[in-house]
């Protein structure tokens, strides 16, 4: 059974911090404690995708939503997070 769950982040530098929650491509280069890094093995076997540039991750998104599907919204702790 394969599952894909895809999801769609913001944030300040979001794509910085996610490839390094994600680990490495190669999985051997993954430091301990990311997901590549911890469940991962070979590279053709990746259990994880994430978009390496903003603007990929604009066209990866357009694969998977509509625009109409986006709910914009202002988390209560966003004055504490964000200068």
């Amino acid at each position: 059974v394969c599952v894909c769950v895809c999801q769609v982040w913001e944030g300040k530098n979001i794509v910085k911090l996610v490839r390094m929650m994600l680990g490495e491509t190669n999985p051997a280069d993954s430091k301990p404690g990311s997901i590549r890094g911890d469940l991962c093995i070979d590279i053709g076997r990746n259990i994880i995708h994430g978009s390496d540039t903003v603007e990929n991750a604009k066209t990866e998104v357009g694969l998977w939503f509509k625009a109409e599907e986006f709910v914009s919204y202002s988390p209560c702790a966003q004055p504490w997070i964000y200068e």
